[in-house]
């Protein structure tokens, strides 16, 4: 009963979704809402490549794209311990125009499979919060995307199938070239939604509707699966190891987004700008940070050490874009500015307060029209729950650390050698890893983390 009970509320949901749908203006926006690579951010359908990879198959819609990111990391200094690591992900994706292929007008398929390996630097040697590659993941070949999108004009968009958020929802175009995970999807969703949300290395079945109601306003909402690995204690991507559970019985995750856009046309003589302001909901029992079923503080050795359930998790955010300047005959080469903030509960967040902001300049030399430079910061607030946990741990156990809040400062330039192929060094530093201690209740207790540095280099290639 209670899977029948799952099921109609998404159902229900979904119907919702669809028939507030329905009433959008038909106009035109940009086109931003090809599928997109998960780390470039540009589409795997108009994308400039090498030219190596055989499209034997166009002309009936069917096209192919590989890339590939290598990247060697090290921290000099700070962290759990000093040293290096080397990571890499091999992208295979296809897109079909089903109208082309079966004759189904404006509909499109898209999937891709992730083959991951190496070692991830913030995992073995960092255990910090904003993990510093947004390629860092256990090592495995996993299906990631795969969905059928339906378009009626311009005017609205529904994808169904296996998905992710990231690329849509709380994200900003001025990140693009940034190489810390949490440039892309933030800490505070990977951290605070079950197995990290819909997002890199794993998306969750699910539905998106994107209604563009006119050129300067949309709105875009989502239902997912609330915990696409499943329940358990272990790491998420060991209990969906290939992305092929496919679950559709958890408490659904709701996002829903609403853009105000401006100067978005090409061609505008304005500066480009964005304001988008969204939430998330999971309906799924949420764990307490702090006391468990009898009241008392985990830190309680007559505690049962089992966290009290509470009724769901949710979180608001609000993005801010706005190209500065502009390089003068062209769309896209200037200097562009970003601010993102979010909030989230303290009773059931590891972080309740989110926030990040930089620049990204794209092209301004003549010479080297598609380089791109950025600079960030981020800030991860440690929840006062999760602090309080913490303070009841250095009562029965004087000097243990206290988690605050972790600061990142980031700056990398993507020097494009070829169509289709980058070389990137990057340069991290993390105030206070992990709020500036480990987990009291994770494998390294109590331990404190000093200040680390972080030197990288990155190369992707497009085939």
């Amino acid at each position: 009963m209670r899977a029948r009970g799952k099921a109609a509320t998404w159902v229900g949901i979904a119907l919702a979704i669809l028939l507030c749908s329905a009433h959008a203006q038909d106009n035109k926006k940009t086109d931003e809402d090809k599928p997109a690579d998960p780390d470039t951010g540009e589409s795997t359908v108009e994308e400039l490549t090498l030219g190596l990879l055989p499209q034997p198959f166009q002309r009936y819609g069917v096209k192919f794209a590989a890339t590939y990111i290598g990247e060697a990391l090290g921290n000099p200094s700070g962290g759990a311990r000093q040293g290096s690591a080397y990571e890499g992900r091999l992208n295979l994706a296809v897109d079909i125009d089903l109208h082309k292929l079966a004759g189904l007008d404006g509909t499109t398929f898209h999937a891709n499979v992730f083959q991951i390996h190496g070692q991830g630097l913030s995992r073995e040697f960092l255990q910090n919060f904003m993990v510093v590659s947004g390629i860092e993941a256990l090592a495995t070949t996993r299906l990631y995307e795969a969905y059928v999108e339906r378009k009626w004009g311009s005017r609205l968009s529904i994808k169904a199938g296996q998905l992710a958020a990231d690329s849509e929802f709380f994200n900003t175009k001025y990140t693009d070239v940034l190489t810390n995970a949490s440039m892309g999807w933030p800490a505070i969703t990977s951290l605070d939604l079950l197995s990290g949300g819909p997002s890199p290395p794993l998306a969750a079945v699910g539905a998106r509707a994107l209604v563009n109601f006119s050129d300067n306003i949309s709105v875009l909402a989502g239902i997912f699966d609330g915990n696409q690995a499943g329940p358990g204690s272990n790491d998420p991507q060991q209990r969906n190891r290939y992305g092929l559970n496919f679950r559709i019985n958890d408490p659904p995750l709701l996002l829903s987004q609403i853009q105000l856009a401006w100067h978005n046309k090409k061609g505008d003589p304005g500066l480009a700008g964005n304001l988008k302001l969204g939430a998330w909901r999971n309906f799924g029992a949420a764990n307490a940070l702090r006391y468990d079923s009898r009241g008392l503080s985990l830190a309680d050795p007559s505690s049962a050490a089992m966290p009290a359930l509470l009724r769901g998790n949710f979180g608001a955010w609000v993005v801010f874009e706005q190209q500065v300047y502009r390089v003068a005959h062209t769309d896209d080469r200037g200097l562009g500015v970003f601010a993102r903030i979010s909030g989230s509960p303290s009773a059931t967040s590891l972080i309740d307060v989110y926030a990040d902001a930089g620049v990204e300049f794209i092209g301004l030399a003549d010479k080297r029209p598609k380089d791109k430079f950025g600079i960030a910061v981020g800030y991860a607030r440690v929840s006062q729950d999760a602090q309080s946990l913490d303070r009841d741990f250095a009562v029965r156990y004087p000097g243990w650390p206290r988690r605050t809040f972790e600061g990142l400062i980031t700056a990398t330039y993507q020097y494009q050698l070829r169509d289709g192929w980058t070389l990137q060094p990057n340069l991290q530093y993390i105030v206070r890893p992990g709020g500036g201690a480990t987990d009291p209740l994770g494998l390294s207790p109590g331990k404190p983390l000093r200040n680390a540095t972080v030197v990288g280099l990155r190369t992707t290639v497009k085939f």
